[in-house]
């Protein structure tokens, strides 16, 4: 299948790697990605459900976030506000070459970063969110025990996935900044929520207080029997084909305000879903 290689300038300054994966004919429409922490657009999850998204019809964006992968700068400069500009910075820059976004995805602190992303991005028709947590403050329990030193001593390199990275007290004070239940209680788009029921890096509940705080048009989906990082190829495929079909009555539509009057069910799932 057709690719594009888009690099850009992200809110920091600092040129971002980004590829822009092309069905084989004209596309249905266009998504951008953000891939989980640490990783990179060439992740199993990004590269499977890019993929599977390109052969149903649908183009992908997805790139580096500050100093991974093939993007410049420096990882331990970074933090999620900065993630989350870069975001709207991507999906301007597709707007310029004419693949203007209208389907955010994200992967774990991924998909906590395009809930946040998606208020800014007023041409968005629609979100979808796999394995993503509900508080982005939940990614500091991959390094909870260097907290301390992190927060007393203004850094520290942590091993994450065999690799070491340097994380700063400036990224776990930002952390706390970010009001998510609000974010995605306004967010006024439809949204999709995937998530494993035995994920063990995100547990499961916080689809649940994804869903809760979400209004309506909601949608969970369980990817059953998958890992955290969908290292399973089928269940890339499975998500995929998932977010295709419902995205699919939004991708020819204007966005248009979700105004739910009736406030998010008790019910972490909904009295509807049962």
């Amino acid at each position: 299948m057709p690719v594009q290689h888009l690099d850009f300038v992200g809110d920091a300054g600092h040129r971002l790697a980004g590829r822009l994966d092309l069905p084989d004919g004209d596309a249905r429409g266009y998504a951008l990605f953000a891939h989980c922490f640490t990783c990179t657009k060439n992740s199993l999850a990004a590269v499977r459900i890019a993929r599977a998204l390109t052969a149903l019809g649908i183009g992908v964006f997805r790139f580096d976030f500050t100093g991974l992968g093939e993007s410049g700068g420096d990882f331990a400069d970074a933090t999620f506000s900065g993630d989350v500009r870069d975001l709207v910075a991507a999906a301007g820059h597709m707007a310029q070459q004419g693949y203007a976004p209208r389907l955010l995805i994200g992967h774990s602190l991924g998909g906590a970063a395009v809930l946040a992303a998606a208020g800014k991005l007023p041409d968005i028709a629609a979100v979808a969110v796999v394995g993503a947590p509900f508080d982005a403050r939940h990614v500091t329990a991959m390094f909870e025990d260097d907290l301390p030193t992190i927060l007393d001593h203004g850094e520290a390199t942590v091993d994450l996935g065999g690799r070491p990275f340097t994380i700063r007290r400036s990224f776990v004070e930002d952390l706390r900044s970010h009001d998510q239940g609000a974010r995605i209680a306004a967010l006024h788009r439809p949204l999709l929520i995937l998530h494993s029921p035995i994920d063990q890096t995100v547990g499961v509940e916080n689809a649940g207080a994804i869903f809760q705080a979400a209004r309506h048009p909601k949608s969970f989906v369980a990817l059953d029997g998958a890992d955290h990082l969908l290292t399973r190829p089928a269940d890339a495929e499975y998500a995929a084909t998932v977010i295709a079909a419902w995205v699919s009555r939004y991708l020819a539509s204007a966005p248009v305000p979700v105004e739910d009057p009736t406030p998010p069910s008790p019910d972490p799932f909904g009295a509807c879903c049962r």
